[in-house]
């Protein structure tokens, strides 16, 4: 990703860790003072916290306390995922965009992330619950060279990479309920959509939609829905209010890390897809239970033994036939509850 000198002169200010003068900084970023100053001015005017001191220079005291397009795409580390980064206030839906963008040729990696969605969706047509400040709400653009048919194995990864993620960053193990599901306390935490565009034997792109709650509190999911979502603040219990500088620091280390997960997940189908699918399992929340399944309008029984090499279920049903479904042609729901 190509940095523009304010992005240069936030790296330099938080590697510096106390002043830089204004001089040295204008000699490293090839610019005058007066022009340091203007920047500096710009980057208050965003949210950072930056003191300047005569005959010390600057000093970054603080970053913003809503999520910001420099602190998501800071020390990311990544070669593909998160290359382009594409941060909006307020969106009606990240995976519109990203199709958008995906359509007018835009590059593998790029991510469309809004602090809220107007329209969010969720998988079958659902809306997704997406307020400002309570969650991450993102999509990214890939381009697997895989098989139509395959493109499950993309929510496979995706999964593992967001489970991998939040376990990373706030200590919490989460686990997997096929497809597409992250849960946490019986209760979705996460829900990941996969669109795509393909041709007879290719695929074109693959948009892959991810909202997790982050910091709502109880009252903050919809009545129709609190028996069945939670958040990350829900299961600790701490407070993460909307204006909470925390909230904003621990979203944005969520972010870069599922960013980084994805990566390192995305490039293993690649290499290694059985590793992948192995520690599919080992979160899996789905595998072993007795689970009802609606198969084209035909409500089945059974038990989740199994997912193919393709990412498919493999349900031993009670009529004693072995089932594989995809994710498209079936809704399940534990026999006992929400998993």
């Amino acid at each position: 990703m190509q940095l523009d000198i304010r992005d240069k002169l936030i790296r330099r200010l938080k590697e510096a860790g106390g002043y830089v003068s204004g001089e040295v900084l204008s000699e490293e970023l090839g610019i005058t003072r007066t022009a340091i100053w203007k920047h500096i001015r710009e980057l208050r005017s965003e949210g950072y916290e930056i003191e300047s001191s005569p005959g010390l220079g600057y000093r970054l005291a603080g970053v913003p306390r809503k999520m910001n397009a420099r602190e998501l795409a800071y020390d990311l580390g990544t070669t593909v995922i998160g290359k382009d980064i594409r941060y909006f206030e307020s969106i009606d839906s990240t995976n519109s965009a990203a199709k958008k963008a995906a359509a007018e040729g835009c590059d593998e990696g790029t991510v469309i992330v809004a602090d809220a969605q107007t329209a969010g969706r969720g998988r079958l047509g659902r809306s997704w619950n997406s307020a400002a400040g309570k969650g991450i709400w993102m999509s990214v653009v890939l381009r697997p060279e895989m098989a139509p048919e395959d493109v499950q194995l993309v929510t496979i990864a995706a999964s593992v990479a967001v489970s991998r993620a939040i376990f990373s960053v706030t200590g919490i193990r989460t686990g997997i309920k096929w497809p597409n599901d992250i849960i946490l306390d019986g209760k979705k935490v996460c829900g990941i959509l996969t669109e795509m565009s393909t041709e007879i034997d290719r695929i074109n792109y693959v948009v892959l939609g991810i909202g997790l709650n982050v910091s709502h509190g109880p009252a903050d999911f919809p009545e129709e829905i609190r028996d069945k979502a939670t958040s990350l603040m829900c299961h600790q219990g701490e407070g993460l209010n909307d204006a909470d500088e925390k909230s904003a620091r621990v979203r944005t280390a969520l972010f870069r890390e599922i960013l980084r997960e994805l990566e390192n997940v995305y490039f293993m189908l690649g290499s290694n897809a059985k590793a992948v699918l192995d520690e599919w399992r080992e979160w899996s929340v789905t595998l072993g239970r007795p689970l009802r399944a609606e198969i084209r309008g035909v409500e089945y029984k059974g038990t989740a033994v199994d997912i193919t090499p393709e990412g498919r279920l493999v349900i031993k049903c009670s009529d004693g036939v072995i089932r594989e479904v995809m994710s498209g042609e079936v809704s399940i729901r534990g026999v006992m509850g929400y998993v």
